[in-house]
């Protein structure tokens, strides 16, 4: 039997399915060791050497993953395709050592997967790798800096400003963009420009908008008609004269479709149509992906997995027919 370990129970569920019984699938429920709050945690003395521990439910995890590793002659990690899902992976490892429950000659494997289907299940089962150690010292880096910054720098936002939670290496970077934007607008010396317009009727009815372009044998740039007195003047010579279209340019207009969404366009449409936050998106994306329905969805690339273009192109050609379906 071979025990496979993924992030969440939702997503155990749907796998164990794809796998059959030869599989046994936990779930980690996250991340299983964290760094304690206080002082200590990271040492920068002594080569950054980092203290973990495990609170009561994640110790519940690791024994039950410990009990059910016992009756398994290889070790799955398939935690998310992400550097936060790597460091899952490494933790696990490192919490069975810790208690040897992990044998030196038992198998362990890193698989990954961006889509939680039967193909790409059973595909990422057929190529496994080791553990990332390059994206677990990006990760621990992280963690190192987080502590370092945001131990020293919290307690000083906690008295500046009573409410705020934590500061951390983003925090405090996103805290002086913020402030530097902020000293930008309050620099900016606002300039005055005017606009010349009007609203015409072609002979087919079709209502249209043209706009002053030249004055006098000029071209208008932006800043040309800079005050009311300059934009009456030129009002006022428009409207003495009458109007005729001298010259009709067609140009033909390609539009293609957005790329398929990343992590920030999928946000930010969520925002804009939906109403919802970051963090709400984020829950429903999670969901949607651990039920198969979608791909992963913490990323900046527009990869899509093969079954959704074959699907697509199905529902093309057999809603629309084979004329619209692109090559």
């Amino acid at each position: 039997m071979k025990l496979v370990v993924v992030e969440s129970p939702a997503k155990a569920k749907t796998i164990n399915k794809y796998l059959g019984k030869d599989y046994k699938v936990l779930a980690s429920y996250g991340h299983i060791r964290d760094l304690p709050s206080k002082n200590g945690s990271v040492d920068p003395d002594n080569d950054f050497e980092m203290v973990w521990e495990a609170d009561s439910k994640s110790s519940k995890r690791i024994s039950e993953i410990a009990a059910a590793l016992k009756e398994a002659d290889t070790l799955i990690l398939a935690t998310d395709p992400d550097r936060e899902g790597e460091a899952i992976s490494w933790h696990l490892v490192e919490a069975l050592r810790k208690r040897r429950a992990l044998k030196k000659d038992t198998p362990v494997e890193r698989v990954v997967f961006n889509a939680i289907t039967k193909n790409a299940v059973t595909t990422a089962m057929e190529h496994p790798r080791q553990i990332d150690g390059e994206l677990v010292d990006a990760y621990l880096a992280r963690r190192a800096l987080d502590y370092l910054v945001g131990f020293n720098l919290s307690p000083v936002l906690w008295r500046k400003l009573p409410g705020s939670r934590s500061a951390g290496r983003v925090q405090s970077v996103a805290l002086r963009i913020v402030c530097d934007r902020e000293n930008e607008i309050e620099l900016f010396r606002p300039q005055e420009y005017w606009n010349v317009a009007a609203n015409l009727r072609a002979p087919d009815g079709t209502d249209f908008e043209a706009r002053l372009y030249s004055l006098d044998g000029e071209t208008l740039k932006k800043f040309t008609l800079g005050n009311k007195g300059d934009a009456d003047k030129a009002l006022a010579i428009v409207q003495g004269g009458g109007y005729s279209v001298t010259s009709v340019e067609a140009k033909p207009v390609k539009r293609n479709p957005p790329p398929p969404f990343i992590t920030s366009t999928l946000q930010q449409e969520a925002s804009r149509k939906l109403g919802f936050n970051a963090k709400r998106t984020m829950q429903a994306a999670q969901k949607l992906y651990e039920e198969g329905r979608i791909t992963y969805m913490r990323t900046d690339g527009v990869n899509m997995a093969e079954e959704a273009y074959v699907a697509a192109r199905s529902m093309i050609q057999s809603n629309y027919g084979a004329r619209y379906l692109p090559e």
